[in-house]
């Protein structure tokens, strides 16, 4: 799509295109355009190329669960607790990438048909136009549009985009996607097996071992990082924006600040000591390229993000 015209210039930058205006005219002919201006004085001063950039971050959410707090903090109260359900899009020259797509569309149809039992433990608050397709419709990016869907893990909160974007590939850890269909009986209601088991799915594993840090573009703008624990295959993204910087989509590797700050774990894990390695392993990353901290589901910090459809990160 073509992208509309920059107008909101500094008054010091129209003086500049003036000042090459004007030499041009004296120095080559009269009739020198805005256009060659602009162009020319591009090439002069880097301050005044265009600073909004091709690469987006979209910041979505499909409702939140009502749930309890031990659910989210291990071994903490029956406390009513109720947390967003996040999911994202980063739009980038090569294609467009979402991140997980939240609950899927059933849910917000009949919760109790598509999910069973476990909404007595997660109840899901989610309108019709709150699933990904339609909230991508918002900013009117076709579904067909999409290169690649990407997998945090496959828990029920976030296996809403599989199957709904006919042309993307599904990239999901090996680990992961086998852990899906014979999972622990203490995880088994975490998955949705209909959510994922669906044909004409174009599936793309990676191997935790030797696809670690896996560079999706080689441009470094969007890294899957293994970070297992909560799920056994559960990666995290970390997305470079040329003006935002470096932001790191903890995902569930880490619930809620409480949890990065080694405060609690998860409600849910797989392996205790895993979630606490990969914590220290987003930290020492986060620190090393001064990352924008975005963890899966604090209600609080998530509260102080820019939202989609009206904002955006670039």
């Amino acid at each position: 799509m073509k992208k509309p015209p920059i107008t909101n210039y500094k008054k010091s930058d129209l003086d500049k295109f003036d000042d090459i205006i004007r030499n041009k005219k004296k120095e080559i002919k009269e009739d020198y355009s805005i256009k060659e201006a602009i162009a020319q004085s591009k090439a002069e001063y880097n301050n005044l190329s265009n600073t909004s950039s091709e690469i987006r971050l979209y910041m979505f959410q499909t409702g939140t669960l009502k749930t309890k707090m031990k659910y989210i903090k291990m071994n903490q109260s029956n406390e009513e607790f109720e947390i967003p359900v996040p999911w994202f899009l980063i739009r980038h020259p090569k294609g467009d990438v979402v991140i997980d797509g939240g609950n899927a569309k059933e849910v917000s149809e009949d919760m109790h048909a598509h999910w069973g039992s476990v909404v007595a433990a997660y109840e899901p608050v989610m309108g019709k136009k709150e699933n990904c397709v339609d909230q991508l419709n918002n900013i009117g990016v076709d579904p067909s549009s999409v290169k690649y869907v990407l997998h945090s893990h496959l828990h029920l909160d976030h296996s809403g985009g599989i199957g709904r974007f006919p042309n993307a590939t599904h990239l999901v850890q090996q680990r992961e996607y086998d852990y899906a269909f014979n999972p622990d009986w203490f995880s088994k209601p975490a998955y949705i097996r209909k959510d994922f088991d669906k044909p004409n799915i174009n599936w793309k594993f990676l191997d935790h071992k030797n696809d670690d840090f896996y560079d999706l573009f080689g441009d470094g703008s969007i890294i899957l990082i293994f970070t297992p624990g909560h799920a056994p295959g559960h990666q995290s993204f970390l997305v470079k924006l040329p003006n935002t910087g470096y932001v790191l989509l903890t995902i569930d590797a880490a619930y809620t600040m409480d949890h990065w700050n080694n405060l609690t774990l998860p409600g849910l894990v797989c392996s205790a000591v895993d979630v606490v390695d990969s914590v220290k392993k987003l930290k020492k990353i986060a620190k090393e390229k001064k990352a924008i901290i975005v963890t899966g589901h604090d209600p609080d910090a998530w509260e102080d993000f820019k939202k989609a459809p009206m904002f955006y990160y670039d």
